[in-house]
């Protein structure tokens, strides 16, 4: 092994393989090369290896949709990342930001967390902090006795897991994340979204990748839900299509959340994004010009009503709060049809945030007219949720 690493070695140093004369500005072939390498790992090793690593068009709408652009972010930003797998995530928001910020990740797995920190070191970034360890159970990143606080949290937890409150009581959790109701034993997304929620700064700013479950499930999830809808928190949803991440097909959602001037906002601009891709292998795959469509319309948050002769496959939509909640308009989740749906928000009587369909039986491009979308309907007299103390 050391003649191999020594031959290596030997390899780099010809002065053939100078690329200095041959690199663009910005070019980072060292970490491009190992990016490169992580994307085939993930596509071939399978599920049980694959949920480490985001694709990397994903992250850069993560990233763009927070609005990090070098002008706007200062050397000071901090950013976390409580479920990093490889890091790629919180490498995206460096490399918008343009300069180095603070980069801090917490990955369960050791090997994975040693991925992470190699990543670091080959991106440029040896002063980021990876550290190893259950982040519902044992958080690493704390200030004294809570956690610590950020400008930026982006996640792409592990779907749905069933064993997320190992080693934790959520009935007394001492950093109180859990005030606005426990997620169900055998869901943990909620219980990632709330700890997100916790890690951000008052006027901090998140992005968070999630199963379409999140938006219609019941029950203790529902509770929740409406805590962080009426919260005014949760200030996008944006709906991706089916089969884009590595050891899952099942289709997901980016939740953009922005704590600054919460409480002053009336609605929740919702992006379906579902059939703009392009197949690559067995996976699907954002195309450039499908990332750039769903930052631009998320950006100017553009309405596009849901017609073929404003976008083939995009529709977006802000629902706003109304004043009245008849029991007559609890929508409902009719049968759904994949070649004609249109994504719709609302909330019933008992506060059940749902991810409905609205079908139709025209050409497979074609949808309803967005008069027929249920508005996000709250009655002014509801409970309001509960503040997270600090």
């Amino acid at each position: 092994m050391v003649e191999r690493l020594s031959n290596l070695v030997a390899i780099f140093q010809k002065p053939e393989l100078d690329f200095s004369k041959n690199r663009a500005e910005n070019d980072d072939i060292l970490g491009d090369a190992y990016e490169y390498l992580m994307r085939h790992f993930a596509t071939e090793s399978g599920k049980s290896k694959s949920q480490f690593y985001t694709p990397s068009e994903i992250s850069r709408i993560m990233a763009k949709v927070l609005g990090i652009t070098p002008q706007n972010t200062k050397a000071s930003t901090t950013a976390f990342d409580p479920t990093c797998g490889s890091g790629s995530l919180l490498l995206k928001l460096a490399v918008e930001a343009g300069k180095h910020i603070t980069l801090e990740g917490q990955e369960m797995d050791m090997t994975t967390a040693g991925l992470a920190r190699m990543n670091m070191i080959l991106h440029d970034f040896p002063t980021a902090n990876i550290l190893t360890g259950n982040t519902l159970s044992d958080p690493k990143f704390k200030d004294g006795e809570k956690l610590r606080t950020y400008d930026l949290v982006v996640a792409n937890p592990p779907f749905s897991v069933k064993t997320w409150s190992t080693g934790l009581t959520p009935s007394n959790d001492p950093y109180q994340r859990f005030e606005w109701g426990e997620p169900p034993a055998k869901q943990g997304d909620y219980a990632f979204l709330l700890h997100i929620i916790r890690s951000m700064k008052s006027t901090g700013k998140g992005a968070c990748i999630l199963p379409h479950g999140v938006l219609f499930r019941g029950n203790a999830e529902a509770v929740i839900r409406r805590n962080l809808v009426r919260s005014g928190i949760l200030k996008g949803i944006i709906g991706l299509p089916a089969n884009l991440f590595y050891g899952t097909g099942i289709p997901a959602c980016i939740l953009v959340l922005d704590k600054e001037n919460a409480t002053a906002r009336k609605g929740i601009f919702m992006i379906d994004a579902s059939k703009g891709f392009i197949k690559d292998g067995n996976k699907n795959r954002l195309r450039e010009r499908d990332l750039h469509q769903i930052v631009d319309v998320f950006t100017n948050t553009e309405e596009h009503p849901a017609t073929p002769a404003s976008s083939p496959w995009m529709k977006s939509r802000r629902t706003t709060p109304t004043s009245t909640c008849p029991a007559t308009s609890t929508p409902r989740r009719p049968r759904t049809s994949r070649t004609s749906a249109v994504i719709s928000l609302a909330v019933s009587l008992h506060g059940t945030l749902m991810l409905s369909t609205t079908t139709g039986t025209s050409a497979p491009n074609s949808v309803p007219p967005s008069s027929s979308l249920p508005a996000l309907a709250i009655p002014r007299s509801a409970p309001q949720p509960p503040k997270l103390s600090r």
